[in-house]
């Protein structure tokens, strides 16, 4: 039986790896296209050239392939997203916006994060009330990636940061009256320029 397999393994090295190929289609990201790329070549080759059929010589062009794959799979960015950051786990979805794709309620409902990965459609619900479908959301709580708890972005009110923020942005713009009455606002104080003596 073990014979029969090596007698005919550049055959089984192309099955496996179009196989791979194949879980890759239906779970891109995990990487397998590299390996399956490598298997797949190893085993062409040891059918089309039966003299390199030999178990050594399949193992070395299945590492060599292996490795222009990696190279290339790497150099490209066949996926996208090459020098952007990735959501390493759950808790870095906090704070991710999105939009709701089926209505929100506090039972269920799904939304689809900007920048939620390859699959960025997630289950959510809301801790009060009803999101409707295409409003803005914001992740508050990931939830372990599971079910996420949004919020609409319209709903969350102001804090005390966007408070303060408003109140200096008002007096910066509040009139005053200098020495001899007339208003002026703070606003322009930083476009006048200041005066000179005029010589003459």
């Amino acid at each position: 039986m073990i014979e029969v397999l090596f007698e005919n393994m550049p055959l089984v090295l192309l099955a496996t790896g179009l196989v791979l190929m194949g879980l890759e289609a239906l779970s891109p990201g995990a990487h397998l296209i590299v390996i399956g790329i490598a298997l797949v070549g190893a085993g062409l080759i040891g059918m089309l050239f039966p003299p390199a059929a030999n178990l050594l010589v399949l193992a070395g062009l299945t590492l060599a392939i292996g490795l222009v794959a990696t190279y290339v799979y790497r150099e490209f960015d066949f996926y996208g997203g090459k020098g952007t950051p990735q959501t390493s786990d759950s808790e870095s979805l906090a704070g991710t916006t999105g939009y709701v794709t089926k209505t929100v309620t506090n039972r269920g409902g799904e939304v689809k994060l900007e920048q939620g990965g390859f699959a960025p459609y997630y289950s959510a619900r809301t801790s009060s009330g009803t999101i409707e479908e295409g409003e803005e959301i914001i992740v508050l709580d990931p939830g372990g990636g599971n079910v996420l708890t949004v919020e609409s972005l319209g709903s969350i009110g102001e804090d005390e940061i966007d408070r303060a923020l408003a109140r200096d942005s008002s007096n910066a713009e509040e009139p005053t009256v200098d020495e001899t009455g007339s208003a002026e606002s703070n606003a322009d104080d930083s476009i006048r320029e200041p005066e000179t003596e005029k010589s003459g």
